[in-house]
Order: C-alpha cells, then structure tokens, then sequence
C-alpha cells in the first residue's frame, strides 16, 4: 500500500515521521517483504487495533526545493521507502492507494485538486483531508465541480472516499489530539481502521460528528496557541517575581502539563481548582484577580470566535478576523 502526503509541510512530516517511526522496529525485525507486496510486517501482527493493510511505500509531494531538502533532513532514516516529488503531485496521487491533503486551503482554491488527470488518478482512493475549516463538500467541489454525485448513501465505488481529519501540531512530537469526522455513507471497516491507525501514530483520536468540527479545529487545532498564551503570562508573572526565564518556563510548562494528565486521569477540573485552593492563601487570592479579569470568559470567547472564523474560512471568506 502506497500512501502521498499532498503539500507536505510541517504536519505532512510530523505524520509521516509518526507511521515511519511506529514501523521501523518491524521493519528491521522482519525485511522481507510480504507475499502480495502490499503490507508491511505490522500489519501481519495479530492485533485488533490493526488495520488489515497499513502503507509500506510512501511519497510526499511538495513544489519547493526547501521543502523537499527539509524533509530529507527530518526523515533521513526513512528514505529507503520514502519518495520526494517536486512539482508531480499528479504522478503521486497516481500511485497511490491512499492520500493525505496536507496543503494549505488556499491551494485547494487555487486548484491543486482541478490539475488534468487528477479526477481520474482519485477514483475508487481514500483522500484524508487534514484541511482546517474545510468541509468534505468543499473538497468534493473542488474535485467534481458541478457533477452530480448521486445518492451519498449508495457512493460508487469508483468515487474517491473522503475523510475529514483535524489533527494538531503536537504530532511533531506524537501527542496530536485529532478529531475524525464521522463519515456519510460510513468508511468500510478497513477504511476505518486504517484512518484511526494512522492517526493513532501521532497521539490520540476522538471521532466526532461533522457538524462540530469547527469547534473542535478551534479547541484541538487553535489550543496549543491558547494555551502557549497562557503559559507565557504565568512565566512572565514569575519573572516579575524574581525567577530565572528559562526555570520559570520550564516550572510552568511542567505544571500545565501535569495539571493535564490529572485531568486525563479523571480529575474533573472543577474539583482540581478546589482542593489547591485553600480558603485565605495566596492561590484563593490568584484565582480571584484571574476571575475580576474576566479569564474564563475571555478563553472561552476565543475558542467560539476561533469556530466561527474557521467555520468562515471553510467558505473561502477573508479577513474573517476584521472588527466586529
């Protein structure tokens, strides 16, 4: 199984840097290839939470020369099954049997789905759109124009299955948190399993409803800037209190982070606030500024505001943050 990154920028890597390196320790354990050429050892492992086939092959498709030299340097160990195309996303989406749209969503408007030949070398594939604010409808525009595409509970076979996928920039370092849009008609079986496999390479996977992803590109693909936001200002307090830059950062980043995995624990946030918050100490007295500062509210109107400029993005508008 063969599988293109299209626009392979820096979350095109950090996916292909997840599958390559959960595959490598098979892939030395085990070299020969399989008896259809078609899989790899990990997928001949007898687990259910593997797919039936995973990819063995892949190509990344990219249309500048920094952008190809940059994958080589990350992905230096893998180029024995990796493949850089310049200029010839055509001749990747040909031999691929699975396709990760990793552009930017002004190049789907600019036509990188419309090239000739392009609705021909889709037909009968698995297309994963990791695009934020762009619907399943858009790309489907993008690839089929005006033609009708019948009843979307009887696709055909021979149509390009689309999958809509909002992972986040912590998969440069495995702990993506990435929401998968439930599918009309359903995935396959296999299809599924493999979109969930893939993903599960780079952190965690939640399946959710179309309808709220928006919402979710703006808490899982907009958050790690919301929360660096927040990191910086409890460093910048410190610093102003007399600690060192570089410890107060790292106090900081480690406390947000265990804070998280007290919750993923199951901790409910509320109750987590309480019992540090002792009745006359100083993080009572904290808490009270952030909450006369109107924090909360403002965190969460960000996270609204973020949904619906996503949501207006997906639309092709611009400057969807102007005034209000």
């Amino acid at each position: 199984m063969t599988l293109t990154v299209l626009g392979c920028g820096t979350l095109g890597i950090a996916i292909l840097s997840g599958i390559l390196n959960s595959l490598a320790p098979f892939n030395a354990s085990d070299s020969s290839p399989s008896p259809s050429g078609t899989t790899t050892p990990a997928a001949q492992q007898e687990d259910g939470s593997l797919p039936p086939k995973v990819p063995s092959r892949f190509i990344a498709c990219v249309t500048r020369d920094g952008s190809a030299k940059r994958i080589e340097t990350v992905l230096s160990s893998h180029l024995h099954s990796l493949t850089i195309l310049k200029n010839r996303n055509l001749e990747g989406v040909q031999q691929a049997d699975v396709i990760v749209l990793a552009c930017k969503p002004k190049n789907l408007k600019d036509g990188i789905l419309r090239e000739p030949g392009m609705l021909e070398a889709l037909q009968g594939k698995l297309l994963i759109s990791i695009l934020a604010g762009t619907s399943v409808g858009s790309v489907e525009k993008e690839i089929y124009g005006t033609m009708p595409l019948g009843d979307t509970d009887t696709m055909s076979e021979s149509q390009c299955r689309i999958v809509r996928v909002m992972p986040n920039t912590a998969s440069l370092i495995r702990s993506s948190m990435t929401v998968i849009a439930d599918s009309n008609p359903p995935l396959s079986s296999h299809q599924s399993a493999l979109v969930t496999w893939l993903f599960t390479r780079i952190g965690r996977v939640v399946h959710l409803p179309p309808y709220v992803m928006d919402a979710a590109t703006a808490l899982c693909g907009s958050g790690p800037a919301f929360f660096a936001l927040i990191l910086e200002a409890m460093t910048d307090g410190a610093v102003a209190m007399g600690l060192p830059r570089a410890e107060a950062q790292m106090m900081a980043a480690q406390t947000m982070k265990g804070t998280a995995e007290m919750v993923q624990n199951g901790q409910h946030p509320a109750l987590l606030r309480e019992q540090v918050c002792t009745p006359g100490g100083c993080t009572a007295g904290g808490l009270q500024v952030l909450e006369d500062g109107k924090v909360r509210a403002s965190v969460a109107t960000g996270v609204r505001t973020a949904s619906v400029a996503a949501s207006r993005l997906g639309r092709g508008e611009q400057g969807v943050n102007g005034p209000r």
